[in-house]
C-alpha cells in the first residue's frame, strides 16, 4: 500500500493506505472520514472556489463561518482543489490516483467516465486499483435519477412505515439513507482489499442509496419479501413486539423495549400490576401483539403516576429495558456518564498542546477563536489500533501545493503492473 503520508496517515489498523476522495455531501465522505480516523491518508478532491456543498450548508456554523454539516463528516482529511473540467485538472487527478489504493465517487453514473476517470479506463492503468462508486439508484434505469436523501426515504417506502397511524409519511430526523451507505461503502472497500490482498487484483465496488435502503429495512422488507406483507405506519410501535414503543409519564415520554415474556412479567411486576403477565391476552408477545391498544391503555394509567427518570430507574433495576426520550444535549451527557467517548478535541497540527488544552476547557459557544475542531467521537473500539484523530476538517484546497509536491505524488508501487 501506500507511503503513511506523514501525519496525513498516521498510525492505526489502516496506516499506509491511501484514499483519493472525490465524494461529497455525506455517503461518501462519512465512508472516507470513518477509514481516516483508523489510519488511512485520505485526500479530498474539491472543486476550486466552492468545494464540497456542505461547505454552504449552515446555519449551524462555527465561530469562523465554517459549516457544522461539513465539519461532522471531513477530518482527518486534506483537501486538494482540482478543476476537473480542465485537462490539466484531470491530469493532476490522474497523478493523484496512480498514487492511491483506492478511489471514492459519487458523481452522477456517467460522469467520471465523462472525465476520462471511469473504472475501466484506471483499471487498465492500475489494476490494483479499489475503486468505490456510491449512486442513488445505480447505474442502470435509475442511473439519471438525482440522488438525495430525502427523495430516497420517500420512494424507498422508508416514509411509508415512518409516522403516526393516519397521519402523513414523514422522513427520519438525520439523513439516515445516506449514513446506512457510507457504512456499506466502506464495508465493500474493506472487503474489496481483503480480495486484493489475496490476488493483487483491484475491483469496482458499486452501493446504492436505494439499494442501501431496501437492505437497512430488514424485517419491514422481510415481512414484504417472504409474506408478502406491506406495512404501515405504526408511530413508535413496533409490528411484531408490544409493548415496543413510547408511553406517556407525568413529564416526559419513556421508552418500553420489552423483547420477551420474562421482560414483560417483570415489567408487570414493577408497576405493581403482576396479573397482567398471567393475563391470556398478554401472557405472550402474540398475545400482547394483539392487544396492543388494551395493554398500552393500562401500561399508560400506572407510567402516568411519576416521571420517566422514575421509571426508567425503576424499570432497569428489575431488568426492563426502558430509558426517556432525551434530547440531544441529554444524549450526549447520558454516553459520557456510561464512560462512551461522545465528544473528541481535534487539535490542529500548527497549535500548541496549551492551546488545545484551553480549547477543550472552553468548549462550544465560548466566543474563542479556535483552531482545533471539536467531533463526535468514532464509534468503533479496536484495542490494538484505536482510531485516532490527526487532523480537523480542511479548508478549501488547504494542501494542494503540499500533496502535489509531494515526492511519491503519482508514484505508488502498488498500482503498478
Amino acid at each position: 500500500m501506500g507511503s503513511d503520508g506523514g501525519e496525513a496517515g498516521g498510525g492505526g489498523a489502516l496506516r499506509g493506505l491511501r484514499i483519493a476522495d472525490f465524494s461529497r455531501v455525506l455517503a461518501g465522505p462519512y465512508a472516507t472520514m470513518l477509514l481516516a480516523d483508523l489510519g488511512a491518508e485520505v485526500i479530498k478532491v474539491e472543486r476550486p472556489g466552492t468545494g464540497d456543498e456542505t461547505r454552504q450548508w449552515r446555519p449551524p456554523a462555527d465561530e469562523q463561518g465554517t459549516s457544522t454539516y461539513f465539519l461532522g463528516v471531513n477530518r482527518n482529511k486534506r483537501s486538494v482543489a482540482l478543476d476537473l473540467a480542465s485537462e490539466a485538472g484531470r491530469e493532476r487527478a490522474r497523478a493523484l490516483i496512480a498514487g492511491s489504493d483506492v478511489l471514492v465517487e459519487n458523481f452522477r453514473p456517467g460522469t467520471m467516465e465523462r472525465l476520462g476517470l471511469g473504472h475501466a479506463e484506471l483499471r487498465a492503468r492500475h489494476p490494483r486499483l479499489v475503486y468505490c462508486s456510491i449512486s442513488g439508484f445505480g447505474t442502470g434505469g435509475g442511473a439519471a435519477l438525482p440522488g438525495y436523501d430525502l427523495l430516497v426515504q420517500a420512494v424507498g417506502g422508508l416514509m411509508s412505515v415512518t409516522g403516526e397511524p393516519g397521519g402523513e409519511p414523514v422522513k427520519t430526523g438525520v439523513a439516515l439513507v445516506d449514513v446506512i451507505t457510507g457504512l456499506h461503502a466502506a464495508l465493500g472497500i474493506m472487503a474489496a482489499l481483503r480480495h486484493r490482498d489475496a490476488t493483487g487484483e483491484g475491483q469496482r465496488v458499486e452501493v446504492s442509496l436505494l439499494g442501501s435502503l431496501l437492505s437497512a429495512m430488514v424485517n419491514q422488507a422481510s415481512g414484504y419479501a417472504v409474506a408478502g406483507v406491506v406495512p404501515g405506519r405504526m408511530g413508535n410501535a413496533h409490528p411484531s413486539i408490544a409493548p415496543y414503543e413510547t408511553f406517556p409519564t407525568a413529564d416526559r415520554p419513556l421508552a418500553l423495549a420489552v423483547g420477551n415474556d420474562t421482560q414483560f412479567a417483570a415489567l408487570a411486576a414493577a408497576l405493581g400490576a403482576p396479573r397482567l403477565a398471567a393475563d391470556d391476552r398478554f401472557r405472550t408477545n402474540p398475545g400482547r401483539v394483539a392487544h396492543r391498544a388494551e395493554l398500552a391503555g393500562l401500561l399508560g394509567e400506572r407510567l402516568r403516576t411519576a416521571g420517566a427518570d422514575h421509571w426508567s430507574a425503576v424499570l432497569l433495576a428489575a431488568g426492563v429495558p426502558a430509558g426517556p426520550v432525551n434530547t440531544l444535549d441529554e444524549a450526549f451527557a447520558f454516553a459520557h456518564r456510561l464512560g462512551l467517548p461522545g465528544i473528541v478535541t481535534v487539535p490542529d497540527p500548527s497549535e500548541s498542546e496549551a492551546e488545545a488544552e484551553a480549547e477543550a476547557r472552553t468548549g462550544p459557544g465560548s466566543g474563542a477563536v479556535r483552531k482545533s475542531s471539536r467531533q463526535v467521537a468514532h464509534p468503533i473500539a479496536l484495542s490494538a489500533s484505536p482510531a485516532r484523530y490527526r487532523l480537523p476538517p480542511p479548508a478549501l484546497g488547504e494542501h494542494t501545493e503540499e500533496i502535489l509536491g509531494r515526492p511519491d505524488f503519482g508514484d505508488h508501487s502498488d498500482q503498478t503492473p
